[in-house]
């Protein structure tokens, strides 16, 4: 599990005064307004100021007061340390945790590894490319209980058990409506 989590993507500049422009990678954009400072590459550089547009934030960061200095971060990803980042309601979990989670079927079958989840305006969907393409929703009637489990080893396992899906998705595995699928970490 990363100790970061992501919180925008660096993709031009804006004006000639080092301001950037900032896709947001948060569900609520106006969550930069809450924020002091960020990680780039890892080191911690203050936020002056924001600014929004439609969907994108405009950012002043500090020390950075020339478009050369932002074009140097185009492409980079903004980050915050997990103590920094937002406390989430129940039943909801940051996509980098749940990317990468191997998935299982009620019999243990492994059905393969989320790839990633995919967000849609009705719901996420979690993608599963390998061994044999999934996608499965991930809603109310469909995902009835989670429970995430931290710190059950050493290495820190993350494990996540989602019961009742049912063949909902559009692949069905093995065509059984009622499966329990844990997703584990590692």
């Amino acid at each position: 599990m990363s100790k970061n989590l992501k919180v925008g993507k660096i993709v031009n500049t804006h004006g000639l005064k080092g301001e950037i422009k900032v896709i947001p990678l948060t569900d609520d954009m106006r969550r930069f307004d809450d924020l002091d400072f960020v990680l780039i590459n890892g080191k911690e550089v203050k936020i002056e100021s924001c600014k929004y547009q439609k969907d994108r934030v405009i950012i002043k960061l500090e020390g950075v007061n020339k478009i050369e200095d932002a074009e140097r971060l185009k492409e980079k990803f903004m980050e915050v340390t997990r103590e920094n980042a937002v406390e989430l309601e129940e039943d909801c979990y940051f996509l980098a945790d749940l990317r990468e989670c191997t998935v299982f079927d009620t019999t243990g079958k492994e059905l393969g590894r989320i790839y990633d989840v995919i967000q849609t305006k009705n719901n996420d969907v979690y993608w599963i490319r390998k061994p044999k393409e999934l996608l499965i929703p991930v809603l109310k009637d469909i995902v009835l209980d989670i429970n995430m489990q931290f710190g059950k080893t050493e290495e820190d396992i993350f494990r996540k058990q989602m019961k009742k899906i049912a063949s909902y998705y559009l692949n069905t595995v093995d065509d059984n409506p009622n499966l329990s699928i844990d997703l584990i970490n590692g």
